[in-house]
């Protein structure tokens, strides 16, 4: 979800190809393969920069491949069965539990990766069967933008919003005043998921009771907001970038997006602050994590993983995370490292926030569960706001459709 959406505005410049054979080398030097999603940067970024640093702090050459997203989890599966399995790969977090089960991943026990500084809602997305499968490079998660002019003409002070109450008075109030209320992405695909889920959390509700009365109440949330004319019925079909692309029109008083818009914001043209996500009942909602893990895929020499944990501690060290986390647009992973990114830009402060609120979408050891969960979620959001369904139905036929597809 979220580097490629983060920096779709730079040239994506693609070092993607089928990925070389990883021979057996000894561990003390030679070649080893690193893939990532990361296609818009080249041999010149600052990101690649950092491979090649880490792999001449390790004695070896780094040779790396970048995928994007979709390609890259097809692609690593299908090595591993071939038994040319990078030594490091970094994957969007929902995929590790897929690579897990696989038995693409070693475990962080297997490898003698350090996690003890990381924050546990950030590691446990990359967790399943209670076993660590990699480490998190930084996370992003969601939270909601406000244009101050607008809430100003309709005369809401936005420390009053603190619940989903709060929320939609101020939501009357601005279109009282003929301006718009709220947009986000609901749309029929994994991005309303993720952009319903901090509603869903934020409500009590858990993923394995879609048809909760509190699962319920947040569809009953969206599809009200609807009716009254508070958010458009364009949301159906939004994506997280066209609905960024309504809020920036000036029009509207909220938007719900990611860490990714910071400098889309600053360009926009209008005053603008940002709040987290409440809870119904006040508080922040827990919103999903997006982001990466470094993993050390399972290889036939055992021999590399000494070599690999070093590529992997190099990447993900209190000294480098800063500067990779800066430069993927991400919150670090570590309350030591957020502190210093929140020094450097305040504006963080309320993702570094709403990151600490977060959870992931596989945590709770759903793991392969989720995307099976999250299909009929999405489908039922989408059944909701387009008025073929009452919220209750709605979401009653997609638990009917999870507990099948996970039994």
């Amino acid at each position: 979800m979220a580097v490629l959406t983060a920096l779709g505005g730079l040239a994506a410049c693609s070092s993607s190809g089928e990925a070389p054979a990883n021979t057996s080398q000894a561990a003390g030097g030679g070649k080893y393969t690193i893939w990532d999603p990361y296609p818009q940067y080249d041999g010149a970024s600052a990101w690649v920069k950092l491979l090649q640093a880490c792999g001449s702090q390790a004695g070896v050459t780094v040779e790396r491949t970048a995928y994007d997203t979709s390609d890259l989890t097809n692609k690593a599966l299908l090595a591993a069965q071939q038994g040319n399995a990078p030594d490091v790969l970094i994957v969007d977090n929902p995929v590790v539990s897929t690579l897990a089960e696989a038995g693409v991943l070693t475990t962080t026990q297997e490898n003698k990766l350090d996690t003890s500084a990381i924050a546990p809602n950030l590691l446990a997305a990359g967790q399943s069967g209670g076993k660590a499968y990699g480490v998190p490079i930084g996370a992003n998660t969601l939270a909601l933008y406000y244009n101050k002019e607008v809430l100003k003409k309709a005369g809401v002070d936005i420390a009053s919003v603190k619940d989903w109450t709060s929320l939609t008075e101020a939501l009357r109030k601005v279109k009282a005043s003929g301006g718009k209320g709220i947009t986000f992405s609901a749309i029929g695909t994994e991005e309303g998921s993720f952009q319903f889920l901090p509603w869903f959390w934020g409500s009590g509700a858990q993923l394995t009771k879609l048809d909760s009365p509190e699962g319920v109440a947040a569809v009953t949330l969206w599809t009200d907001w609807l009716k009254k004319g508070y958010a458009p019925n364009s949301v159906i079909n939004n994506t997280q970038t066209t609905s960024w692309q309504e809020f920036a029109t000036g029009d509207y008083a909220f938007a719900e997006n990611g860490t990714w818009q910071l400098a889309n914001a600053a360009k926009a043209g209008f005053g603008y602050g940002i709040i987290p996500i409440p809870g119904k009942d006040g508080g922040t909602a827990p919103a999903p994590t997006g982001g990466e893990f470094v993993g050390i895929p399972v290889q036939k020499d055992t021999a590399r993983y000494a070599t690999s944990q070093k590529l992997v501690a190099c990447l993900t060290n209190t000294g480098n995370s800063l500067a990779t986390t800066t430069t993927l647009s991400y919150v670090a992973p570590t309350e030591q490292v957020q502190s210093e990114q929140v020094a450097q830009n305040p504006d963080l402060k309320v993702w570094v926030e709403a990151v600490k609120a977060a959870k992931g979408r596989t945590s709770d050891d759903l793991g392969t569960k989720y995307p099976k969960i999250s299909e009929p979620m999405w489908g039922a959001v989408q059944a909701a706001l387009s008025g073929s369904a009452n919220p209750q139905q709605a979401m009653t036929d997609a638990q009917t459709a999870a507990a099948s597809a996970t039994q």
